[in-house]
Formats: structure tokens, sequence, C-alpha cells
């Protein structure tokens, strides 16, 4: 017994050994590898820098990225209108801020027509596979869609939007607007700022996520878990520059062969959706345990529609229907119609707590009605009509906080209908949930006027949660995390149905004429953000940039649109300058806060160009919290 017990010993203590000696050699390694930055490039980081708003004569792009504002400022100065310089700047996008405005993901978009006076709305969220249904899921033992699966994949719109504006919209080909994209994947951007911060994983992040998605530590860390991204960075994307010149030469073998540009655009449109990129999306699919179909991808098309709009004085602002949540920002100005804003003083604990309320009353109906209005009915002209807002202004409790997320009203009886939608039932209370790996955040945002005082609206998104399609560049998102596995709520995941994205792209007109172009990333704080900046221009007086600067707000009193949907009764956050000022206030009428940083984009990053219909002038402005630039001609 005493020499089994020995032999144990000796057994241990040389396993010990050998394992001490194998953690010390791989220390060795690891430490032996480079750590330090690639090639680097100089540049002039925008990021938390003030400047001055941006003016202009003739035309003008306000973006997520300085680059992508060179390419609608280039394509516009030969030749290009708004749309084409928005496509060109998308393209851009995906490139210089991937890991938050990815190919090819959701593009929310607003076009502004000069010659007939008019907007139009289009359709940027990808719909679900016709195999994904909420009774597949929950077999899987699942409450809410995973964040990380490829069952999370949403089938993917911003190629379907590219082409739908520049078939009706646009002049160029898709080969010219791609050309600064392709330039910018092969031959690098320097990393900037907020993609470092998007992107900064510590090495056991960095092991799980190069273990979890080879492919996409591939792409974003050189598949070299060991060497964190540094500032200056050359930062290429060669795969998605092969994707981009692909669909470009499918539209030139269409011309070359006498095809029309409207041709050579749809010939583009195909090699996605039903071409070789199409069926390598299948492969992996199929390969993978995906849901994605050829049938899917072949069958997916958005649709141009009228935008909702509500009414602020003289303004009309104007919104994409509720397959996102954009109709909050028309319905918030309205609630707020009639109050002396300016008399309570901009960002006073009076004015803020205002607005906050008129926001949780839209965002309480926004929880209870909006969803894919091809599958629910929405009562949103009861939503809209001034008499509902009134309903809802008359809620307002000043100087007192709710407490909790108001019920909804009901808006059907100034539908003159009864209704079939109705409140949703709230997530468990939660102060925090696990945010596993983070790799990419957040979304974009494009804004463009030309020279005839054209104008777009484009907010993408889409980020590198889940598996990307090898060999392509392709990013296919996580976005279907946001339905609801509820069948009783209206957001409720279902075969061929849009969910009620975050992403919006708003737009302002007065007096029947276009005012102004604006948006921003930010999660459920993009309406939020939308309307104080709105605000600030209008009421306030401030130019965009100002506008854009002023600290802050946002509420967290409803559940989160993202799975779990965190529900925060009661809380809202404050900018750091803003909580000096106003939160012990905020606080004593009843608010729980959460204070952010000074020009933190967890409170947006908005963009916003206005344009004097008189002379044609142009004022912009970029936001400071991200990479964001604004410039013109």
């Amino acid at each position: 017994m005493k020499q089994k017990k020995t032999g144990r010993f000796k057994f241990l203590v040389w396993t010990g050994a050998v394992l001490a000696v194998i953690i010390l050699l791989l220390g060795a390694v690891y430490l032996a590898l480079p750590k330090g930055p690639r090639e680097t490039m100089a540049f002039n980081d925008p990021h938390l820098v003030d400047r001055p708003a941006a003016h202009a004569e003739h035309y003008m792009a306000a973006t997520g990225t300085p680059w992508a504002t060179q390419a609608a400022l280039d394509t516009m100065g030969n030749g290009g209108n708004a749309v084409d310089g928005a496509v060109a700047a998308l393209l851009a996008l995906n490139v210089t801020y991937g890991e938050a405005s990815s190919f090819p993901g959701v593009a929310p978009v607003m076009v502004y027509n000069a010659e007939s006076k008019t907007v139009e709305s289009y359709t940027g969220a990808g719909t679900a596979p016709a195999k994904a249904n909420i009774d597949l899921f929950v077999s899987r033992g699942w409450k809410t869609v995973p964040k990380m699966d490829i069952w999370s994949q949403l089938l993917p719109a911003s190629p379907d939007v590219m082409i739908a504006l520049l078939q009706k919209y646009g002049t160029k080909s898709f080969t010219e607007l791609s050309a600064p994209a392709i330039k910018l994947a092969r031959e690098g951007f320097p990393v900037h700022d907020t993609m470092l911060k998007n992107l900064d994983l510590s090495l056991v992040e960095r092991i799980g996520f190069t273990i979890l998605m080879p492919y996409n530590s591939q792409v974003y860390l050189g598949g070299q878990w060991w060497r964190p991204l540094h500032h200056g960075e050359v930062f290429t994307r060669p795969e998605l520059a092969d994707t981009f010149e692909l669909m470009a030469k499918a539209e030139q073998d269409v011309l070359a062969k006498g095809g029309t540009r409207q041709e050579g655009l749809q010939a583009v449109r195909d090699v996605f959706y039903k071409g070789a990129i199409a069926e390598k999306i299948v492969a992996f699919h199929k390969e993978k345990g995906g849901l994605f179909t050829a049938a899917d991808l072949a069958g997916y098309s958005g649709y141009w529609e009228k935008p909702v709009t509500g009414v602020y004085g003289p303004y009309t602002i104007c919104a994409n229907d509720t397959w996102n949540q954009g109709a909050v920002v028309p319905m918030t100005l309205q609630v707020l119609e009639g109050i002396d804003l300016k008399a309570m003083g901009h960002n006073s604990p009076e004015y803020v707590h205002t607005v906050l309320q008129a926001i949780e009353l839209c965002m309480a109906d926004r929880e209870a009605y909006f969803g894919d209005p091809k599958f629910v009915k929405v009562p949103i002209n009861g939503l809209l009509d001034p008499r509902y807002a009134g309903e809802r202004r008359n809620l307002l409790t000043p100087g007192r906080a709710f407490g909790k997320m108001p019920e909804p009203g009901n808006p059907w009886k100034y539908e003159g209908t009864v209704g079939t939608t109705g409140p949703a039932g709230l997530p468990a209370i939660s102060s925090s949930a696990d945010p596993g790996i983070q790799v990419g955040k957040d979304t974009s945002n494009i804004c463009v006027i030309d020279s005839k005082g054209n104008a777009v609206t484009l907010t993408p998104s889409d980020f590198p949660q889940t598996p990307m399609v090898p060999g392509t560049g392709l990013t296919l998102g996580n976005r279907m995390n946001q339905f609801r596995l509820d069948p009783k709520n209206v957001d409720s995941l279902q075969p061929g149905k849009r969910p009620r994205i975050t992403p919006n792209a708003p737009m302002a007109l007065k007096d029947g004429e276009l005012f102004m172009t604006f948006g921003t990333p930010g999660g459920d704080t993009q309406t939020q953000t939308n309307v104080q900046v709105f605000l600030n221009i209008v009421v306030f007086g401030m130019d965009p940039q100002q506008a854009i600067n002023a600290p802050r707000f946002q509420s967290f009193n409803f559940p989160d649109s993202f799975a779990p949907n965190v529900y925060k009764p009661g809380t809202i956050g404050l900018e750091l300058p803003l909580y000096n000022t106003v939160g012990k206030q905020l606080e004593a009428m009843g608010y729980k806060v959460e204070i952010g940083g000074t020009w933190d984009n967890k409170y947006g990053a908005a963009n916003a160009i206005i344009r004097d219909p008189r002379t044609g002038n142009l004022v912009g402005g970029s936001d400071p919290r991200e990479e964001s630039w604004a410039e013109g001609r």
C-alpha cells in the first residue's frame, strides 16, 4: 500500500513538473512573439477633437469616418449626386469602420428628391430565413435569439439597398462607386481610436475569439491572437476588396456586351443574391448548420415606402416605417409640441426631465406597437395623430420621475378601429447582462446633400459577432437578436419577417422643403440623440456642430432592443458634464443615474447637415465622440 502511495505521489510530482515546464515554455514563446504594431501610418484622428461647423456652397457629406466622407465628396466632385455619394461613402465605411458598419448588413435609408420635393424611405433591414421560427429556436433551449450563433444572422440587406438607390436615383456605375472602397481595402487605412476601442480584446478574449471564429480573427486580428491592434497600424481588407471587385466585374461584363446601366446594376445585385457570392454564403451555412438557403437569398427584396411623419411647428420630421424604431423621433417631438422648452433653459433639470419623460412615453408605445408592418397591424396614424400626442403629453409629471416604464396608450381610437396589438410583457428587471466577447459594436451614419439639394440619410450597421463567410470578407451580423421569442410580442420571430431594428434614418423638412439630414449610431439611444440634436438646433438656435457637441442624456427605462432585453426601471444616463450640473437635481426627482464619460460614444455619434433653401448654402456637424467627419465644397 505504501509503495502504491509513493508511486502515485511520484507520478503527480512528475506530471506537475511536466505541466510547469510546458507552461513556462508556452509563456516564453508568448513573450517572444511580436506584440507591437505592424506597419503604421500617420494621420490626424478626429476622435475627441473639437472642430468648427463645416460650411459649403455646393455639396457636403458627414459620415462615420473621414475616408467615407472623402469618398462621397470625390464622387459628387466628379459629377455624381447625393445618392451616388452616399453609396460610395457606404462602401468606404464598410471598409474603414467594418466592425460597426459591415458589408452586407442593415442599411436604413431616406432620400429627398429636390426636383419633386418628396421624401422616400427604403427598407434597409433583411428578413428572417424561411426555416427560422420560434419553436425551432426554443427547441435548442434558447429563451432569446443568441448573440454569437450563426442562427442569429439576418438575410443581408445593403446590396439590395445600394442597387435600389442607384437604379432609381443614381447616375454612376457600381464600378465607379466601389473604386474608393477597393483602394482603401487593398492599400489600407490607419486603425483609428474607435476601431481600437471596439476591438480592444484581452489576451483571453483574443484566444477565445480565434477558437470560436477563426476567420473573423484572421480578418480583424491578422490571425495573431497574441498581438493586439495598435493606433495608426495599417489595416487592410483584401478579401472584401475581392468581393467588391467580383460585383463590379459582373457589371462590367454586362456593359461590355452592350447592356444598359440598369442591366449592369441588376447584374451586380444578381451576383450577390443569386450568383457566386450567394453560393459561398449558402455553402457556408450548410457546412455550419445555418438556416440560409439559396431560395432565401434569391427571393429577398426590400421595397420603397412612404415615410411616416410628424410635425413640430413648421417642421415635418420623416422616419422609416415601424420595421425600425425611427418613428419614436416624430412621436416624441409631437408630445413636446407646445411646451416652452426654451424658457426652461437648455439642459436644465426641468428640460432634461421633460424630454426624458416624452421619450419614455413613446418608447412604451414602441414596445407595444412597433413591428414589421407587413406582419403586424401597427396603429401608426393613431400614434402620430396630434390628438394622441396631446393625450400622452397630459401624462407628464413635472418634478417627478415615472420610476418605471409608463403604460402604452391606446392609439387605436384615433385609427377608427379596434386594435389587435397592445402592451408587451416586460423582461426580468436587470441592471446588467453578461456581454460575453464584444467584437465590434454600434452602427454608423451617413448624411449627404448635393448641389441641387438632393439629400440622403443612411444608417448602416452590423458587427462580426457571428461567423464571417470565409474568403469573402462578408459579415452577416447578428441582427436576428432583435427579434423576440414570444409569439405574443409584436416583434416576434417569424419566417420572412423583419425584426424591429434600432438603426433608423431620419430627415426633417421645413415648410415643405429640405431642412436637415441627420442621424446617429447608438442602439436604443439613437432616437433619443436625434431628438436632442434636433431640439438643440430648432429650439436653442445652435449650429449643427454645437448641437452635436452638447452634453447628452438617455433613458434606460424600457427593455433593451438587443436580447436578453435588459430592463432598468427608472434609470437614466448622463454624460459627465451634464451630471455635474444637473445630476443631483434629477436624482432628487427619483431617477437612478448612470454616469457616462465626456463625449461618450455610448450616447451616440451624430451627423447633421442643414441646407438654406434660399441660398443653397450648407452647414454641417460631425460627432467628436467617434471618428465622424463633416466636410463640403
